[in-house]
């Protein structure tokens, strides 16, 4: 029971640097800066930087944002960097 607990909160890490790796080579690609972006997803820079650094857990809600300022599906954060 443990080692599935522990696994859980692993693959969660992963789900989440696969988020911030894929948010931020978009976002690099569109050519914004996380001011920028933060601002057209209506979110805090500061929160936008601790989703692309892995180290906050953005709500579906909030990806949603993040993917229409930048056109595209959110599925492209989940996808294999």
């Amino acid at each position: 029971m443990v080692a599935r607990a522990v696994h859980g909160r692993h693959a969660q890490m992963d789900a989440r640097s696969r988020v911030a790796k894929n948010l931020q080579r978009i976002r690099r690609e569109r050519g914004l800066t996380q001011e920028d972006l933060s601002a057209k997803a209506d979110i805090h820079q500061t929160y936008l930087s601790g989703v692309e650094g892995g180290k906050r857990n953005p709500t579906v809600g909030v990806l949603e944002r993040i993917a229409a300022a930048l056109r595209v599906d959110i599925s492209e954060f989940f996808t294999k960097p």
